[in-house]
């Protein structure tokens, strides 16, 4: 036991200690918060880019019923197309927007003229005035309010309430756990494969260089597996935390140096003026204090606790089964091209647990959700896809002692494959080779 903890130990110490390891811990962070905020900062700074429209309306429906927008404005013409052209493209640089003239037909048709390609959000917004103001126009053709039908149009507001053992109800959001199941599932896959890799790559580097038959003459080949498995374990289980803090750091840096100073502009001219501060409403609207106690009862409704144990004890227990089977493979085969014989079938569970994901999030509670998650191959990402949605205790703890009794199973097939792939060299190792590993007695 004393060498195990010594080989975990150097496994730890040596990785942790890397110029890579400490660049990725902190590069990831910043790559992952600057995901979350690069996108909103790029759409505000896109939208700065004012822009300009001339209206040529040859049918006169749509006069002056496109308003300014934060960046875009509007105004009209009335020369014909060329001229609109000269005036509006070639001096100013403009759009022109053409609606031209029909003598039986709706006018449905209309042409955008740019030098540049218009934004999304320019031609939905014409798409859409166009459209209300001939749908509001026919309904008037007919004797039909435009008015009554915008007000018997209603938004449902529908809550999902689950309970739990006990009758405890809380209050859940589908959008929300859809979103965490997805993201615990994939980091659950990430992290297995990226650390499982490198159990891989350890093992056939010791093996290639010989130093593995130095550290054999003082330690048993399994111990050597289980130490190297273990340690490169915690490495993960470090830089994953790492990652949460200094991602939640940086996150709160950006948006205090970056967003809070345009905050504080915007503000600015309210600030100055004492009459609007006087005049103005109460900070939260009901409607918006209705919208963060309904996001505040689905976050409680998350049990937060149970997700971070669990992901903690499904990407060891998954780890530790796959990283076995790696370090099998790593100890039987001598050269990279080797490995894809066998790792292709190994890694088959856990790349269709990941495709599965519109099934699992779409019926968490069914049958095939339910068994792959006590399956241990697959048991990992579909349990931590399931848990987000609220699974059964019973469920849970069956999952993880099958995955515990799975694990158990993998390490002494992947110990007996070990012990005898890692002193050979120099042979092509095939799966009729390795089942006669597997029949040796020892």
């Amino acid at each position: 036991m004393n060498k195990t903890l010594l080989i975990i130990k150097r496994e730890y110490l040596s990785r942790v200690k890397k110029k890579s390891f400490i660049i990725m811990t902190i590069l990831g962070p910043i790559l992952m918060a600057a995901t979350i905020i690069l996108p909103a900062f790029l759409a505000d700074w896109s939208e700065a880019t004012h822009k300009r429209i001339a209206v040529l309306d040859e049918t006169g429906w749509f006069y002056e019923k496109f308003d300014d927008q934060d960046n875009i404005t509007f105004y009209y013409l009335y020369d014909d197309l060329e001229t609109s052209k000269e005036k509006t493209i070639s001096e100013k640089g403009d759009l022109l927007l053409y609606i031209p003239r029909t003598e039986l037909n709706i006018p449905v048709n209309a042409e955008l003229f740019s030098v540049k390609q218009p934004g999304l959000n320019v031609t939905s917004y014409i798409r859409n005035v166009m459209k209300t103001e001939i749908e509001n126009k026919k309904l008037l053709a007919s004797g039909i309010d435009p008015e009554v039908i915008k007000s018997a149009k209603v938004n449902i507001n529908l809550s999902t309430i689950r309970i739990e053992e006990g009758g405890i109800e809380k209050k859940s959001n589908t959008e929300v756990e859809v979103g965490l199941s997805i993201f615990a599932g994939i980091m659950i896959y990430f992290f297995i494969f990226l650390f499982g890799a490198q159990v891989l790559k350890g093992v056939m580097e010791e093996k290639s260089s010989r130093i593995v038959e130095v550290i054999i003459s003082s330690v048993k080949p399994t111990q050597l597996m289980m130490g190297k498995i273990i340690g490169i374990a915690l490495v993960g289980l470090t830089q994953f935390f790492l990652w949460i803090i200094l991602t939640g750091l940086f996150l709160g840096i950006f948006q205090a140096g970056i967003f809070q100073g345009d905050l504080q502009e915007s503000l600015m001219p309210f600030n100055q003026s004492n009459t609007i501060i006087e005049q103005s409403a109460p900070t939260t609207s009901p409607v918006e204090m209705d919208e963060f106690t309904m996001i505040t009862e689905i976050l409680n409704g998350i049990n937060f606790k149970v997700m971070i144990f669990s992901f903690i004890f499904y990407f060891l227990g998954g780890f530790l089964l796959y990283a076995s089977l790696f370090a099998a493979i790593g100890g039987a085969v001598d050269q990279d091209a080797d490995t894809q014989q066998f790792m292709l079938p190994v890694s088959i569970p856990l790349v269709f647990s990941v495709m599965m994901v519109g099934v699992i999030t779409s019926q968490p509670d069914g049958p095939v959700a339910m068994w792959m998650s006590f399956i241990p191959f697959t048991s990992p990402v579909i349990m931590m896809m399931r848990i987000p949605f609220g699974v059964p205790m019973w469920q849970i703890w069956t999952s993880a002692a099958l995955l515990i009794s799975g694990f158990i199973a993998t390490t002494w097939l992947a110990g007996k494959i070990y012990r005898t792939g890692i002193l050979m060299y120099g042979k092509k190792v095939n799966y009729a080779e390795i089942w006669k590993w597997l029949r040796n007695k020892y």
